[in-house]
């Protein structure tokens, strides 16, 4: 595999904002991506997040692929669940009759196709055959009445999604309409009228319990702290056996998982049940985002940064969207938590030994052309960024479900 082109991902969302999938693009510093590369991306992703033993790593998530019709005869195609692939299509490739007759191959076997680039007049029952989705661009000012015109023409089987949906209000526009939506970066920016401020209870007994660990405070003090929420253990212990950290045996106590994996590991689950324990009104998206982010930071620094790194590295990419979880500006979170100077340096700057690593794990998931140039600075090549990418996706299915 020839790789140079690095895997992005968009979420989609439903109307009560959970992610629902991800469409996964390759990109390439901005150069358009060669129609063979794209074939490839069906291969790749199936070999990294379809396994032999565990399955689908995605576990209910769609992946909706950027697809072009040489990918519709594939034999990679067959290594995905079709139920949870969509390869999205350009419209006009419609036009020709092999095109016609492979999608229906492929949609008969149980894929989806999305369709793009379609014009409202075209949303007739003479799509069904061809389509599950229809992707609509929304352009200029009212997506409202867009989303209505469209949702009209609507054919009953096929499903609707939103794009780009760049504010809040044509989120809501969309939801209301039942449509699903791909959100770039909206995620990312707070939603009006949902003012959340402050730390609730129990993401104060986190607090606390973070602060012992850094201070190396002994099990007992760390249980007698962890016993005002019987909730929170059962969460922390739910959190590590999810990710399989007991080495084939369920972890029962906090004891265990201190004598299993060490202090500084505690310290990653307390910054992932800070962050879960949120009350803020668009958590599922963004807590979903903190957790890729925070693996994918981890995964980047793997090959060049000692194994002591590997926690804070997590830390720094989960931190990195705290103050949106917790509606608090940065500086008031960093005053609240105690972290080491260089997780703080990457949170504040992006720079010092981890600032690059959450750069590049961020750029990752905006369809950033520079995450070419971030991972050529860290010396990490193409298929290195992307193994760890899926790698990252699969991970936070398992400890945020």
């Amino acid at each position: 595999m020839h790789h140079k082109n690095y895997i992005v991902r968009e979420p989609l969302l439903d109307p009560a904002q959970r992610v629902i999938g991800y469409e996964l693009l390759w990109q390439q510093g901005g150069q358009p991506v060669l129609d063979t590369d794209l074939e490839q991306l069906v291969g790749f992703v199936a070999a990294h997040v379809q396994h032999e033993e565990h399955g689908w790593l995605l576990r209910d998530k769609v992946l909706f692929l950027d697809a072009v019709p040489a990918m519709l005869s594939t034999d990679a195609l067959f290594a995905l669940p079709p139920e949870r692939t969509v390869l999205s299509l350009q419209a006009r490739y419609l036009m020709d009759p092999d095109t016609r007759a492979a999608v229906q191959a492929v949609r008969a076997g149980g894929v989806g196709i999305s369709l793009r680039g379609l014009e409202v007049g075209n949303l007739t029952k003479a799509l069904v055959p061809y389509a599950s989705h229809v992707e609509m661009r929304f352009a200029g000012i009212d997506v409202a009445e867009q989303a209505r015109t469209y949702a009209a023409a609507k054919q009953s089987s096929l499903r609707m999604i939103g794009r780009p949906v760049s504010n809040w209000i044509d989120y809501d526009a969309c939801a209301a309409l039942g449509l699903e939506a791909f959100v770039g970066k909206l995620h990312l920016t707070p939603r009006p009228g949902n003012p959340v401020k402050g730390l609730n209870p129990t993401q104060a007994i986190i607090l606390q319990l973070m602060q012992m660990v850094q201070e190396n405070e002994d099990i007992p003090k760390l249980e007698g702290v962890l016993k005002r929420d019987p909730a929170l253990t059962y969460k922390l212990l739910r959190n590590i056996n999810s990710a399989g950290f007991g080495a084939g045996r369920e972890v029962q106590s906090l004891r265990q998982a201190i004598a299993l994996m060490g202090y500084a590991p505690l310290y990653r689950w307390l910054t992932l049940l800070l962050a879960s324990a949120s009350t803020s009104g668009y958590s599922p998206v963004l807590m979903e985002t903190a957790v890729v982010r925070g693996r994918l930071t981890e995964l980047l620094g793997q090959k060049a940064l000692a194994k002591g790194e590997a926690e804070n590295l997590f830390v720094a990419g989960m931190f990195s969207l705290l103050d949106r979880l917790l509606g608090l500006p940065m500086k008031e979170v960093l005053d609240t938590v105690p972290l080491p100077a260089e997780v703080v340096r990457a949170l504040l700057a992006r720079d010092g030994l981890y600032g690059p690593y959450l750069a590049l794990a961020e750029a990752c998931e905006l369809s950033s052309n520079l995450v070419g140039s971030l991972a050529a600075a860290l010396d990490l090549s193409p298929l290195e960024v992307n193994k760890a990418h899926l790698s990252a996706l699969a991970w936070a299915q398992a400890v945020t479900q």
